[in-house]
């Protein structure tokens, strides 16, 4: 599943386009960011603002961290993941 903090209209914009075939959930008050050190101060063109620190988390059906990206876009956001699915050969 992908979790963000963006509301669901924006998350099914996003599913369709890159067809994910997974469950997109909305964190809104930043509860899970929080819990997984992923929401708080970062730098944007030059200013220092609160927000998520884009990251992305591969966690196995036994609920253990398989894979952690930090800092990647949104446009490798679905490649990478697909390359570390291969590559546990959960694909």
């Amino acid at each position: 599943m992908g979790i963000s903090p963006d509301m669901p209209a924006e998350q099914k914009k996003f599913d369709e386009n890159y067809d994910l075939g997974f469950p997109l959930l909305s964190d809104p008050d930043h509860r899970i960011a929080s819990a997984y050190d992923v929401w708080g101060q970062k730098q944007m063109y030059g200013k220092t603002l609160e927000g998520i620190v884009r990251s992305a988390f591969l966690i196995d059906e036994t609920g253990k961290i398989a894979h952690i990206w930090y800092k990647i876009s949104p446009k490798d956001t679905v490649p990478e993941l697909m390359k570390a699915l291969k590559a546990l050969n959960i694909t």
